[in-house]
């Protein structure tokens, strides 16, 4: 005679846990930062190819609104990839993570195409002076006017990415939210003012797509932050109501003529 079947569950039990106990979290930092930060430099480097690609011998020159653009934006974006990546590493939540990398990558490769403008340009990246925003149309973003630490509106400010870097879960989640919001919301007013002043129109393209999707990405962030319980800082549906006719459906260069 044979002895006792052991019972499903206790065979399982013994066989300790199984792979799936790993917490998505521990996964993300073992496996998916470092495919993400992988993807973000191929993002990069496809994004300097494009801008080699799209310009041949155009030279704007260095007070250019295309050249102020590029690096301003250049700067302006950093930061949105360094507030993506600080999150993924403190949230399991899926839908907060895709809207990161999202952003991560695609503004990895925005920042590969302008730093390929400015060097087809033969233009340094930095701006000669340092005065950042000169080149808008409405310059009126003095720098005495913005928080200590900060270069440009909409920038979290040092203590802010510290806040962020000290958060976890939904209180990262929401900090992130509130942050990015206010971060999109000026970048989309940088980008409509090159829209509107540019001369190639290589750059007034891409300024296009870049207010296309950060206006997206608030209206889709409003609504996060709502499940979440938290309101953006900004009304953000009086500026919705402010982009009518601002947002276009193909990311072309919004009809100007230069």
């Amino acid at each position: 005679m044979t002895g006792p079947q052991q019972e499903p569950s206790e065979v399982q039990d013994d066989q300790g846990p199984t792979p799936t106990s790993v917490a998505p979290r521990d996964r993300w930092r073992t496996f998916g930062a470092p495919a993400l930060a992988a993807v973000t430099v191929l993002a990069l480097s496809l994004g300097v190819l494009l801008g080699w690609i799209s310009f041949g011998q155009r030279t704007p020159d260095d007070m250019s609104v295309d050249a102020g653009f590029a690096r301003d934006m250049s700067e302006h974006h950093a930061q949105a990839i360094e507030m993506s990546f600080l999150v993924l590493e403190r949230t399991d939540d899926h839908a907060v993570g895709r809207l990161a990398i999202d952003i991560a990558n695609n503004q990895a490769t925005e920042r590969g195409m302008m730093s390929a403008w400015l060097q087809s340009w033969g233009l340094p990246f930095a701006s000669p002076d340092g005065e950042r925003m000169a080149w808008m149309e409405h310059d009126h973003h003095a720098a005495e006017a913005l928080p200590p630490g900060v270069p440009m509106p909409g920038m979290a400010t040092p203590t802010e990415i510290q806040e962020l870097t000290d958060a976890s879960d939904e209180e990262a989640e929401v900090l992130f939210l509130r942050l990015m919001t206010t971060h999109h919301i000026a970048g989309v007013e940088m980008a409509e003012d090159a829209l509107r002043n540019a001369d190639s129109p290589e750059v007034r393209a891409a300024a296009q797509r870049m207010v296309n999707a950060q206006f997206g990405e608030v209206t889709l962030m409003k609504d996060m932050l709502q499940e979440r319980g938290s309101e953006p800082r900004e009304d953000v549906d009086a500026w919705v109501a402010s982009q009518q006719g601002n947002v276009t459906d193909d990311g072309d260069d919004g009809g100007h003529n230069h």
